[in-house]
């Protein structure tokens, strides 16, 4: 009997060696094979940390960014290395980005200007109804005294800024005037940052007109290379270590207008009646910055609301 003992148990000591040796040989073999395929190469947050890549030609507005100049190059590698590894924001770009493009699109294409503009949004905003430290506000960062210039309208009521298609708009006016005067839509993207005046004086004292040219403030010399970065890793996520299932995205809004001719003295009321709440008018309509509504003789305004079942109101 002790003899069988000894052997039963000697018999379960090498059936479990030889899962363990044979799972480890498993392991090795797809460790191996990844290895083989680039996979581990090509996305930074699977097994180790890695530099990303950069591409062998990129593009920014259909301009060619000139990868041979080192400082360029090493200017993009910081942006994207930068972004890659700093997971929550671009996570959160990734999954706003499927319920905005689609709303600054049809503007940029309407306007001529390059779609890859809607980066810059993402840049200036993270694509989030920001006010930033100098007051600069909206998806766009438009400062209130620039506004009235590109027709966007700002009172007790209402601040247009926060109105994405007209913001958009705004800032196609304003690209198109930048690039009519430098030629050059990077070298208008970074009048974007730090003015047209800001440009031509930078113009005159380097004598370049090329954006990658200029020396200039950390925040400009950055400002591209940060919307080249977030372009390269929002349209091919999986080669930056980002796995984001289209069903983890958020979906745009499913809206309809309605034209507004005259005040209404309690939003909450108003939105009430119209068979949803406060927070959801505010939230579909961040343009409206008070609890009321003024509208002048003559002039209307189109508020949006959700189609009947597209969201859930939590009853009161």
């Amino acid at each position: 009997m002790k003899t069988t003992y000894i052997s039963r148990v000697h018999l379960i000591a090498l059936y479990i060696l030889l899962a363990v040796s044979i799972l480890f040989l498993f392991s090795f073999y797809i460790h191996v094979e990844e290895a083989k395929t680039g996979i581990i190469q090509s996305t930074p947050q699977s097994l180790q940390i890695v530099v990303p890549p950069i591409p062998e030609r990129v593009e920014i507005f259909g301009e060619e960014v000139p990868l041979l100049d080192i400082d360029v190059r090493e200017r993009l590698e910081r942006e994207i290395i930068v972004n890659t590894y700093w997971h929550s924001n671009t996570i959160l770009m990734l999954k706003r980005a499927k319920r905005w493009f689609p709303v600054i699109e049809p503007t940029l294409a309407k306007n001529k200007i390059p779609d890859d503009f809607k980066y810059i949004s993402v840049i200036e905003s993270n694509l989030d109804n920001l006010v930033s430290p100098a007051g600069a506000s909206g998806f766009w960062q438009f400062m209130k005294g620039t506004s009235p210039k590109y027709k966007l309208e700002i009172n007790e009521s209402i601040d247009e800024r926060y109105h994405l298609e007209k913001a958009t708009q705004a800032a196609c006016d304003y690209l198109n005037e930048a690039y009519a005067k430098f030629g050059s839509w990077a070298t208008a993207a970074a009048s974007y940052n730090m003015g047209i005046s800001g440009v031509e004086r930078q113009i005159d004292r380097q004598k370049t007109k090329n954006y990658y040219n200029f020396t200039l403030n950390e925040e400009t010399s950055r400002y591209l290379f940060r919307a080249i970065a977030l372009k390269l890793i929002l349209t091919n996520p999986a080669q930056y270590g980002f796995f984001i299932e289209e069903y983890e995205k958020y979906d745009p809004y499913k809206t309809y207008e309605i034209e507004v001719r005259s005040d209404i003295n309690d939003l909450a009321l108003w939105a009430i009646d119209k068979q949803i709440n406060y927070k959801w008018l505010k939230k579909l309509n961040p343009w409206l910055r008070d609890n009321k509504l003024k509208v002048p003789a003559g002039k209307s305004y189109k508020i949006k609301l959700p189609v009947p079942g597209s969201i859930y109101i939590i009853p009161d």
